[in-house]
């Protein structure tokens, strides 16, 4: 059974019951696509059965976006390069129809400075250094001060591994320059390298309509390689209770959810990523996971207003 988030709002799964034939979604996405959605096909059958006509639209096409018509993120993954036009573009959205996930979460999630404020917090997350643009930080120091031999350089504000770097010991000299090369033109995570990605690997857990659904394990990826995940795989008890606790403060805000765990040295779960805009949910590797999601855009759709063509 899928573990529930206490206060999330949930419906009826396995009946997608009334069928109207003229709700309409639109898929938003983005051209070109940087690598293709393997999620993308699997959502618009699910939802064709259920009376649903989905589309994929890319997010930056203005005509596309005249009509008033629900919205669900998913593939929007070239916004980092044009962040601002495009939290612009959901706050219009959402003024016109549902956005799911909304605004509000969109702007939160969208800079990776998240993080920082998770482990304030208290929250167990893979050790993080934020480095603001411009900043005249060096490497060198940020790993002298920390006691790191490896780091992973990221862009704050990246997706599908873009700008992302792993320097190991006697690579700093082409870290360096990786990260002033970044610093120059946005915000920069410099993190310790957790050996666990290696072995025990680090793992993508999916949360659909308050409760977790499934997990995969995800190879190492860095700027230039493919995705490679492997099939579904149980979550531990650990996990569950890390990423549940995360995604609390958010439950009645999400549709959607993806919590990126790795082990720390004494093998208990941190906090890689928290992905809340356009994650990949691994549907095809889980279908009853497809079917939860299908099924909780249908009941959202039935109680829009009729702006919807019903």
């Amino acid at each position: 059974m899928p573990a529930s988030v206490p206060g999330a709002r949930s419906v009826p799964h396995g009946d997608a019951g009334v069928i109207f034939p003229r709700v309409r979604l639109r898929i938003a996405t983005c051209r070109p696509l940087p690598e293709a959605d393997p999620d993308e096909e699997l959502l618009i059958a699910a939802l064709a059965a259920r009376g649903v006509r989905a589309h994929a639209a890319a997010w930056h096409e203005p005509r596309e976006w005249d009509e008033p018509v629900p919205t669900v993120l998913r593939s929007t993954w070239d916004y980092v390069h044009r962040l601002d036009q495009f939290l612009a573009w959901a706050e219009r959205v959402a003024r016109a129809a549902p956005l799911w996930n909304p605004p509000a979460i969109v702007r939160r999630n969208a800079h990776k400075s998240y993080l920082v404020e998770l482990a304030a917090a208290g929250v167990p997350v893979v050790p993080t250094a934020l480095l603001e643009r411009g900043s005249r930080a060096r490497l060198g120091d940020v790993l002298a001060e920390r006691g790191w031999t490896s780091a992973v350089i990221k862009p704050a504000v990246s997706a599908a591994s873009f700008g992302t770097r792993l320097v190991r010991p006697g690579e700093t000299a082409a870290g360096e320059a990786h990260l002033q090369a970044l610093l120059s033109e946005r915000d920069v995570l410099v993190q310790r390298y957790a050996p666990a990605v290696e072995t025990s690997g680090e793992r993508a857990l999916v949360w659909i309509d308050g409760a977790l659904t499934h997990a995969v394990r995800k190879e190492r990826r860095l700027t230039g390689d493919e995705e490679s995940v492997s099939e579904a795989v149980p979550i531990a008890e650990d996990e569950r209770a890390l990423a549940l606790a995360v995604l609390a403060p958010h439950a009645r805000e999400l549709l959607y959810a993806r919590v990126d765990v790795v082990r720390d040295e004494d093998g208990r779960p941190m906090v890689m990523e928290l992905e809340l805009i356009e994650p990949s949910l691994f549907l095809r590797q889980h279908p009853p996971a497809l079917e939860r999601l299908a099924d909780a855009l249908t009941a959202r759709l039935a109680r829009v207003p009729r702006i919807n063509g019903r």
